[in-house]
């Protein structure tokens, strides 16, 4: 595999499907598969064709370990990926929050 030396501004950096499907290492049409069931979250251009964040190749690696390490289907891929981002926001309020007296 080999991988671009090009430093990209994740929040404004967008990549066409065939670049992300690379970058992914996924097919274009398992991207498009991912994109419709509401996996991935592509940004949809004035012609209707889609752009990938860069920030979404970390959401694909995320979902292709979820598959392959607990044989989940796509649904289930989902709602697994929307659990940890819950509970990674409930520690992260955990973390932020001030301790109470007593605790």
């Amino acid at each position: 595999m080999t991988y671009a030396l090009v430093r990209l501004d994740p929040s404004t950096a967008h990549l066409d499907l065939p670049t992300f499907a690379h970058a992914s290492g996924l097919h274009p049409e398992l991207v498009r598969r991912f994109a419709v069931l509401g996996l991935l979250e592509p940004v949809a251009d004035a012609r209707g064709e889609w752009w990938f964040p860069v920030a979404q190749v970390s959401v694909a690696a995320r979902i292709q370990r979820l598959r392959a390490g607990f044989s989940l289907n796509y649904a289930a891929v989902g709602l697994v990926a929307d659990l940890l981002d819950r509970i990674a926001d409930l520690e992260a309020d955990l973390r932020t929050r001030p301790r109470r007296s007593g605790d």
